[in-house]
């Protein structure tokens, strides 16, 4: 049933699939990856490769391409068991594939592995994976917001995500922290971003490195009155990062999101009913007012324009 139930779902998202996959990053990701295959495979091109099989067959991969191949899938495997998208999943498939590609193509000509290579630096200075682009009740902050709005309301705790767009990290992560805004956004708990790739000074204030050795990106901060009370991931002592997977399961234990999502609907009635203090008696019994002040903080306020 389960099968069943995940094969409608497939179906069901084909469409926005199909336009996710057609994107040039995708497009021109996908013919990089499979290059030394269509090489290998072209008829009046591959009887001109060099190749170590017995029959001299030069348009099939020998013994030490296919081993090549076989200790690359195993290395995408190991990789992909930390994917929590299906971005990451993609993306580590066409990382190592052009890794593997290099090797490959310098085995068979050295000036095949140059142009290749050439050709992957090209694409990696020009060609950008999308951006999310999608609901989400998230504020973005700048260098000079981002001290005032965690310190203007002490019982509003934020979660702020510190991240870079040039981290495929950080890119991967974008639908999941959206996600999490969606459920648990309300008017004690608020959920925040700060490119730290591009306000450098915001990231040496708040301890983010933006090193990719340093494997800080992205950060995780959550703030109570402006005051740091959970990081994740961790630092070590060498300001290194402790290896913390970034899925929806882990965020919401780690930082007792159902926990602050409760007491933050217990301080929205507390405001709800501070106004009703303040406002004079309505003569009609049933009325709805509270109700829909108590809902109004949960509707989004700010979104990507207003970065």
């Amino acid at each position: 049933m389960g099968l069943i139930t995940g094969l409608f779902a497939f179906f069901y998202q084909l469409p926005q699939i199909y336009t996710w996959l057609l994107k040039p990053y995708y497009v021109l990701s996908f013919l990089m990856s499979a290059a030394f295959l269509m090489v290998r495979k072209a008829p009046g091109l591959c009887e001109h490769l060099a190749t170590q099989r017995e029959d001299g067959d030069s348009c099939n991969f020998d013994w030490r391409e296919v081993e090549i191949l076989m200790f690359l899938s195993a290395i995408v495997m190991m990789k992909n068991r930390r994917a929590i998208t299906i971005e990451q999943h993609i993306g580590n498939l066409f990382l190592f594939s052009k890794v593997a590609n290099v090797i490959l193509f310098f085995r068979v000509d050295l000036r095949l592995g140059i142009l290749y290579s050439i050709l992957c630096i090209v694409f990696l200075m020009t060609c950008k994976p999308p951006l999310y682009i999608g609901p989400e009740y998230i504020k973005y902050f700048s260098d000079k917001t981002i001290d005032e709005e965690l310190q203007r309301d002490s019982r509003v705790t934020w979660i702020v995500e510190f991240y870079a767009n040039w981290s495929p990290e950080c890119q991967s992560f974008a639908p999941v922290f959206a996600e999490l805004s969606l459920k648990y956004n309300c008017a004690g708990l608020r959920f925040g971003k700060i490119d730290a790739g591009r306000y450098g000074d915001v990231s040496q204030r708040y301890l983010v490195s933006t090193s990719p050795l340093s494997k800080q990106l992205p950060s995780l901060v959550l703030f109570q009155g402006g005051r740091e009370i959970i990081r994740r991931p961790m630092v070590d002592s060498v300001h290194r990062a402790v290896s913390w997977t970034f899925n929806e399961e882990n965020i919401i234990r780690e930082f007792n999101l159902n926990e602050l999502f409760e007491k933050s609907k217990k301080l929205s009635k507390g405001r709800s009913n501070k106004g009703d203090e303040q406002t004079p008696p309505q003569p009609l019994e049933g009325s709805d007012g509270p109700q829909l002040e108590t809902i109004s903080p949960e509707l989004p306020t700010e979104s990507k324009k207003d970065q």
